[in-house]
Parts: C-alpha cells; sequence; structure tokens
C-alpha cells in the first residue's frame, strides 16, 4: 500500500478544501475522512477520465466497403414506397 501526504489549504477553494472542510464532509456522511478523499477523487476519474479506450482513428476507404459488402444482405430489398425525414 502506498500513502499520499494531502497538504490542506488555509481556505476552501475550486481548487482544495480546509481540514475543517474535510471533517464535515465525513461528520455528514458518517464516513471517514479517507473514504470522503476516495470518494471524491472516484467522482473526478469518471468526470475527466474517457470511458473507453482510444479507437484506431478514422474508417479507410476499405473498411467502409467491407462494411457496405458485409452489410447488404442484411439490408430491405423492394421498392421504397414513402420516406421520412426528421426536422
Amino acid at each position: 500500500m502506498r500513502n499520499l501526504l494531502l497538504k490542506f489549504k488555509s481556505k476552501d477553494s475550486p481548487y482544495g478544501v480546509t481540514r475543517e472542510t474535510l471533517k464535515a464532509l465525513a461528520d455528514e456522511m458518517d464516513i471517514s475522512e479517507t473514504m470522503v478523499v476516495h470518494l471524491a477523487i472516484s467522482r473526478l476519474a469518471k468526470e475527466v477520465l474517457p470511458a473507453y479506450g482510444i479507437d484506431e482513428g478514422q474508417l479507410t476507404v476499405g473498411d467502409i466497403n467491407r462494411l457496405r459488402k458485409a452489410a447488404e444482405p442484411m439490408l430491405p430489398k423492394g421498392k421504397v414506397i414513402s420516406t421520412q425525414y426528421l426536422p
């Protein structure tokens, strides 16, 4: 297990909180101060970090052609009776 030294700010701001604020949160939520810190970091991670891995970029013309060929048998056949467009 690795430890992290947490230095508190002298006043609350968007970039940090005082020890008193941490204690108040822990008391209000009835959890430990450590759990408050973990909860805050977990919420920040969900907000900032991507939910999925980076993709491989744009599809090539070959990729698109392969997809069209694979989809062809699954597309509807026959005459178009009517079309409708969303506003």
